[in-house]
């Protein structure tokens, strides 16, 4: 053998790392891209026109949808969110009590209202509760009990997310104001509470636009025409013309509301990210 079939041959280079993945990228453009195409080609527009996009019928929803549904969603959705917060505050101090019963009553509610559907608790605040006690009204009417039931599912939530954010307070901020002289409900209220908001908004935001979703299971309560929020408005002028065009527009109004809230959520989470480096 000779010195030059000894030789060892350089080894071929194969795609680098960065060139690999752009290829897998442009595997899953090109598919996502030929999805689209096959379901614009198979999909029946008309059909789809007919049913979804009447012109005339989204003209007879204005400005009802905007002055009544929509005002009124906004109205169920922050009455449910205030008593939520309320709420869920004292069962996130229950949480960390260093009362037994204290935390264990909390954790009960906790675990009970956040395992349950919305829609049953809309419908044990609109049944059981006026059989559970005759005579007894709700303050509020409607309103009242889209923010009990609202409430009462949201502060479970809240209350846990809130607890983590204390939690997440330096204990030397607790000292410190021990030190000054602030007994210890003093220093929560002024000092821990306060921070742990600021943790935990983007969270709580979040939370908003969950209950602003939440807001169409009103419906169970049994509301009247000047009550009605977004989607029963919607729902009843489907079920009136027997096209689902309504539907459709009330959808884009929930968009209205929950795309900003979206982006102020991503924002709020954003400054949290960059103050906490």
């Amino acid at each position: 053998m000779t010195e030059t079939d000894t030789r060892v041959q350089p080894r071929r280079r194969g795609l680098t790392r960065s060139q690999k993945r752009a290829v897998s990228r442009g595997v899953q453009y090109a598919v996502f891209v030929a999805a689209l195409v096959a379901l614009g080609l198979t999909a029946d527009w008309d059909q789809l026109r007919n049913q979804f996009a009447q012109v005339d019928l989204a003209e007879r929803m204005f400005p009802d949808i905007i002055t009544l549904a929509l005002k009124n969603t906004v109205l169920y959705t922050v009455s449910g969110f205030v008593f939520g917060l309320a709420l869920g505050v004292v069962v996130a101090l229950m949480r960390l009590s260093s009362v037994g019963p204290y935390r264990w009553l909390a954790g009960i509610y906790i675990e009970i209202f956040r395992g349950l559907p919305a829609l049953l608790i809309f419908i044990f605040v609109g049944v059981a509760v006026p059989l559970a006690f005759p005579g007894t009204e709700i303050p509020g009417g409607t309103y009242g009990k889209v923010a009990l039931a609202l409430g009462l599912v949201a502060a479970a939530y809240m209350a846990e997310t809130i607890r983590a954010g204390i939690q997440a307070v330096p204990k030397g901020q607790m000292e410190a104001a021990r030190s000054l002289g602030f007994s210890h409900a003093r220093a929560m209220v002024s000092i821990i509470i306060p921070q742990a908001f600021r943790i935990v908004i983007p969270p709580l935001t979040n939370e908003l636009v969950l209950l602003f979703k939440d807001s169409s299971l009103v419906l169970f309560l049994g509301v009247t025409l000047e009550e009605r929020e977004l989607s029963k408005f919607g729902r009843d002028l489907a079920s009136e013309t027997a096209n689902s065009t309504p539907i459709l527009v009330a959808g884009l109004c929930y968009l209205l509301v929950t795309i900003p809230l979206g982006f102020v959520v991503r924002r709020l989470e954003a400054k949290a990210g960059e103050a906490t480096k």
